[in-house]
């Protein structure tokens, strides 16, 4: 969908997006809120600052504006009684993207995160509504570019793509200021010394990060915080692709206090799929952003807490705290606590053995095809290396911007590795050309500039031939990301990929035949069929062994878990008491 097609579907939306509750809606809330009063001028929400929850307008007039923090001020809506104020953080607390400020005297009714989230769910139908609202808006501040952090650097920088897709994989608004058409932005960059590739990015705060790595972003912005968490969590899961993020919906709507943590963003590979066309129920097909999109709100709207970006550092399995506990460091020196924890963690991209790869990677070489990559493919040729379901999606994504999407792979074809459906669709499409038996060897360009040709070779005939192209997309299969595992001794096969259930029994007993009988956790079955070798550490999605690496999989593995994880806390239990 354009930006102007999506524009005009959200404007005929716009009653769903601001909608006028009824006086019976309105007396169903106040049990879930706490009355609040706010003078002329007032301030109710501070782009940029942690929000308290929804506030229900009971009476007098709220205006919201959008806020940035180089002062650019933009008015929104108008709020009068029945209207909520609001989007998806005021499920979370996390910062607010707006302003809004009292114009008279206003009455109101204020749902903090939890009681927003019970209102949802005890309310069904209203609660239907005002998720939908909440969405939209986010939506819609995503759109409009007028909201969250102003990054300002020269079109098409690495160092702005990079950012813009951190930003845009976690639904974060943002607006792109050309260095060049703007004086004050030239200004700033002057000022803070930037280079001419670097970027500039300006929080809601006012503060400027020169080259920010995603992470000091997201603290700026308050995508994060630094709060010690001394809590005890049901699960931990440590990844947010679909396999992480079913767990967390699954386990959070059945009672379980849930934390997930992912370094970067939701949705993992299956969140830069253009198009998924073969998950049940969406004939039309999802992007892979859409659906775990909706699966993250899902999640939150349960009471699950995404910590997102938040690195794992390591998993200690010893159980030495007073509870019998596992503990996860994080990067950021933090420790969490959990009774179990859910490896999620899938994989990571496989990058070719070609010389000088790094020098392109962020200039001219992806390992994603996403609406922020397409623009730079127009009427261009692109080469697309892989064969397995997430290349061939990308091809088709590719083939609607580019002139011509050459694809290679090493073997005769793609009917090994690819869904016959997208073999169809790529054969069907005039200017995707596959090219079989064929590997790059050489790239050519400047690291400044960016990829400019690369050469391949035949492996049939030998035959080597230098093609012009600006981009090259990888899809060369993943490696588990397992090396935060490393504290803790959980079995995996001869790729690394995590061991689970009767296979970890094969591989104990090939190892020992006396080891699997002294096992404490083993009653009868040994590990049940998600769990590793370590008692209450589970394994979903790609980074298990024997996964399908399907995003059904993924998805049905996560939903799996729960009832083993269920069963984990109940044998643990009884150790636990005095």
């Amino acid at each position: 969908m354009n930006a102007e097609a999506s524009h005009h579907s959200l404007e005929t939306r716009r009653h769903q997006m601001y909608p006028r509750l009824s006086a019976c809606d309105m007396a169903r809330m106040q049990r879930f809120g706490t009355p609040l009063t706010f003078q002329p001028g007032q301030t109710l929400l501070s782009a940029g600052k942690p929000g308290p929850g929804l506030y229900l307008i009971l009476g007098g007039t709220v205006d919201v504006c959008h806020r940035d923090g180089m002062g650019n001020t933009t008015p929104l809506i108008r709020h009068t009684r029945g209207n909520f104020s609001g989007e998806l953080a005021a499920m979370s607390g996390k910062p607010s993207l707006v302003d809004a400020i009292a114009v008279d005297t206003v009455e109101t009714l204020l749902l903090p995160p939890s009681q927003l989230r019970a209102l949802i769910i005890a309310e069904a139908d209203l609660g239907e509504r005002l998720v939908r609202a909440m969405i939209l808006r986010r939506v819609g501040l995503i759109e409009s570019g007028a909201s969250g952090p102003v990054l300002i650097a020269r079109p098409n920088s690495a160092a702005l793509l990079r950012l813009q897709s951190f930003l845009h994989s976690n639904g974060e608004p943002y607006r792109v200021v050309d260095v060049a058409q703007d004086a004050a932005a030239a200004a700033l960059i002057e000022e803070y010394g930037a280079a001419p590739g670097d970027v500039v990015a300006v929080c809601p705060d006012g503060a400027v990060l020169v080259n920010p790595p995603e992470a000091t972003l997201a603290r700026c912005i308050g995508m994060v915080d630094a709060t010690p968490r001394e809590e005890l969590f049901d699960v931990a899961i440590a990844g947010a692709g679909p396999a992480g993020l079913a767990t967390a919906v699954y386990a959070a709507s059945e009672g379980l206090k849930v934390v997930v943590l992912d370094r970067r963003a939701y949705g993992g590979q299956a969140g830069n799929s253009a198009r998924i066309e073969n998950y049940l129920g969406f004939p039309t097909g999802i992007s892979g952003g859409a659906l775990t999109g909706r699966a993250c709100v899902q999640a939150e709207k349960f009471g699950a807490e995404l910590l997102i970006p938040t690195e794992v550092q390591s998993l200690d399995c010893a159980r030495e705290g007073p509870e019998g506990e596992l503990l996860i460091a994080l990067t950021d020196g933090r420790k969490l606590r959990a009774r179990t924890a859910v490896i999620a963690s899938g994989a990571r991209y496989r990058r070719l053995a070609v010389p000088r790869l790094s020098d392109f990677e962020g200039r001219g070489i992806w390992y994603w095809a996403s609406a922020l990559e397409a623009p730079l493919c127009v009427d261009s040729e692109v080469v697309l290396v892989g064969g397995g379901n997430s290349a061939g999606q990308a091809a088709v994504f590719l083939s609607e911007h580019a002139s011509r999407v050459h694809v290679l792979v090493r073997g005769p074809g793609l009917a090994d590795s690819m869904s016959r459906y997208l073999i169809d669709r790529i054969e069907a499409t005039s200017n995707i050309e596959l090219r079989p038996y064929t590997e790059i060897t050489e790239l050519h360009g400047d690291p400044l500039r960016g990829l400019e040709a690369v050469t391949w070779r035949c492996g049939r005939t030998g035959t080597e031939s230098r093609q012009d192209t600006r981009n090259v997309f990888l899809f060369v299969g993943a490696e588990p990301e397992i090396d935060w595992l490393a504290g803790c001794p959980v079995l995996s096969d001869d790729k690394g990929f995590v061991l689970t259930g009767a296979d970890v029994r094969r591989a104990q007993r090939k190892a020992d035949p006396t080891l699997a009988a002294d096992l404490e956790w083993q009653i009868e079955s040994g590990p049940a069929a998600l769990e590793s070798s370590v008692p209450g550490v589970f394994a979903v999605g790609d980074v298990r062994s024997g996964s399908v690496k399907r995003v059904g999989g993924a998805i049905g593995e996560g939903a799996a878990v729960v009832a083993q994880i269920h069963q984990c806390l109940a044998r643990m239990r009884p150790r636990r008491s005095p």
